[in-house]
């Protein structure tokens, strides 16, 4: 594969691990007759609260890198022999280009694994004190 077509795949598979940890928020019943206006102090209130104490913000979460390796080819004695030394680095190449392509991909795994942690931490906390506050969610 080529370095633009990696780079391509690194970003999706970082772009879709990213997105898909952002989910969509809960649903929050006011089981003690909360108003509407009620509800919304206490959900943003809820949502600082969860920020503080998981140390994640869904509304900002953390941009996942996109880990390129420098797949920049070596520069050898081209005098002591062209042949020998296209075919070697060309070997060289293609098994550094797929250890870049493996590497990227399981970091990007890492990240979007923490990620939904980090989301899966607040997510939890954001629900304890909603329902402190009497609220059910779901």
């Amino acid at each position: 594969m080529t370095k633009n077509k990696l780079t391509f795949i690194a970003s999706l598979i970082i772009f879709a691990s990213s997105t898909a940890a952002v989910q969509a928020e809960p649903y929050v019943y006011p089981a003690k007759g909360q108003s509407t206006e009620q509800m919304e102090k206490d959900k943003y209130q809820c949502y600082v609260w969860g920020k503080q104490q998981s140390g994640y913000d869904p509304m900002n979460p953390p941009v996942a890198s996109s880990g390129q390796a420098n797949t920049a080819p070596v520069v050898g004695g081209a005098a002591r022999g062209a042949a020998i030394g296209a075919t070697t680095g060309a070997i060289a190449r293609g098994a550094r280009n797929r250890g870049a392509q493996n590497q990227q991909q399981q970091q990007a795994q890492q990240q979007s694994t923490a990620i939904a942690q980090m989301n899966s931490e607040y997510d939890r906390a954001y629900a304890v004190c909603l329902e402190g506050r009497g609220y059910s969610v779901k």
